[in-house]
């Protein structure tokens, strides 16, 4: 689980990056739906490196969502 949850953690940063670019709001929406999931795993696990992870991505994915209202 913890495996599973770092691992959406990466690749939910991943495309997070690309995201951030005007215009490509959309995809803060995938990168939230695949954090959210990947705090589920990690809430189950005893490290929470992958936890930590996906929590810092959200934020991050939910900042760029408020700053670019919602949607673009």
């Amino acid at each position: 689980m913890q495996t599973l949850s770092v691992l959406i953690g990466l690749v939910c940063a991943a495309l997070m990056v690309p995201g951030l670019v005007p215009l490509l709001g959309w995809l803060q929406w995938a990168v939230l739906a695949g954090c959210v999931l990947g705090i589920i795993f990690g809430s189950f696990c005893e490290k929470k490196i992958g936890l930590t992870i996906n929590i810092a991505v959200a934020i991050v994915a939910i900042l760029r969502l408020f700053l670019g209202g919602g949607v673009v």
